[in-house]
C-alpha cells in the first residue's frame, strides 16, 4: 500500500538530496480515487501516481515538518478530498484536491496526462495552503456533510445566476 512506499521513496531518493539536485526518476502509484470524486468531476482516470521529481520540488520548498506531514498524509487528500477545483489554466494540473485535517487545508494539483495512449493521472505538486488560495477558483466537486455537491452548472438543471456554491 502507498502510505508506506513514499515516505520510503523520500528516504531513498530525496532526503539528504542538495536543494535543486536532480534525483533518479522512479513513479509509483499513491492510491485510487473514489468512484463518488470520479463521476463528480468527469475524470478519465482513477488511479493517481506521483514521482520523485515531484517529491524533490516539494522537499526543496517546504519546511522538513510540513514536507514529512504531506508524504504520510497525501493519499488522504487525493482518495478523500473535502473539495475539487478546475486549476488555473497557467498552473500544472487540471484539479486540485482540497483537504483540511488537523485545521489546516491541503491541496494536491492531479495533472491528466497521456502516455502512449493511455491516460494517467499524476500528482503535479502538493501543499499547504489557504481558504484565500482557493477562493477564486472554480469549484467542480464538494462533499458536505455526506453529501455529494456538484457545480450548479454541470447538474443540467437549469439554476439561476445567484446560486451559492
Amino acid at each position: 500500500m502507498s502510505i508506506k512506499i513514499i515516505p520510503e521513496l523520500s528516504r531513498k531518493y530525496i532526503r539528504g538530496s542538495e536543494k535543486g539536485a536532480i534525483v533518479q526518476m522512479v513513479r509509483v502509484f499513491v492510491c485510487n480515487l473514489t468512484n463518488t470524486v470520479v463521476k463528480g468531476i468527469d475524470i478519465p482516470c482513477n488511479k493517481v501516481h506521483i514521482n520523485t521529481r515531484v517529491l524533490k520540488h516539494t522537499y526543496d520548498k517546504r519546511t522538513a515538518e510540513e514536507f514529512d506531514f504531506l508524504i504520510e498524509n497525501i493519499h488522504l487528500i487525493i482518495k478523500y478530498p473535502d473539495s475539487v477545483y478546475k486549476n488555473k489554466d497557467k498552473k500544472r494540473g487540471q484539479f486540485c484536491f482540497v483537504k483540511n485535517i488537523k485545521d489546516k487545508k491541503y491541496l494536491c494539483s492531479i495533472e491528466v496526462v497521456d502516455e502512449n495512449g493511455i491516460t494517467a493521472c499524476e500528482v503535479a505538486t502538493f501543499f499547504r495552503t489557504t481558504d484565500e488560495y482557493v477562493a477564486n477558483y472554480e469549484l467542480l466537486w464538494e462533499w458536505k456533510g455526506g453529501n455529494l455537491h456538484r457545480n450548479a452548472f454541470d447538474s443540467g438543471v437549469s439554476q439561476p445566476n445567484n446560486t451559492p456554491q
